[in-house]
């Protein structure tokens, strides 16, 4: 059995490093973007509260992240007071939906890494 003998230099390297570090990045952003994707579409069937439908149309993604442009939307979410100084209490719907996805988004991540 021979000897391999094989030579690298720095250029070929950090080519090499370049290459699988932007593989990882892509594998990365395909994940991220898959599961804000998933809440999104979880957000538009059923995970909005939903009164004249608004705030359900309002739900969209920018960038890796995924919001209401509602100006409402935190009180629905977190609670509010009303003119009378009634509270109503925050429905939460959001933090559900990100919670439920929590766990796939791992699951995800790791297939992602044992892909490499």
């Amino acid at each position: 059995m021979g000897i391999v003998n094989i030579e690298l230099n720095k250029a070929d390297i950090d080519n090499l490093s370049a290459a699988l570090k932007a593989m990882n990045e892509i594998r990365f952003n395909a994940v991220v973007k898959k599961n804000v994707t998933e809440i999104l579409n979880a957000a538009r069937h059923g995970g909005t509260p939903v009164d004249t439908g608004e705030l359900r149309l309002s739900s969209s993604v920018y960038g890796d992240e995924m919001g209401y442009t509602k100006d409402y939307a935190p009180h629905v979410e977190y609670g509010h007071r009303t003119v009378n100084g009634k509270w109503i209490p925050g429905q939460r719907f959001l933090k559900a939906n990100a919670e439920t996805q929590a766990f796939i988004y791992y699951q995800d991540l790791l297939k992602a890494i044992k892909k490499g």
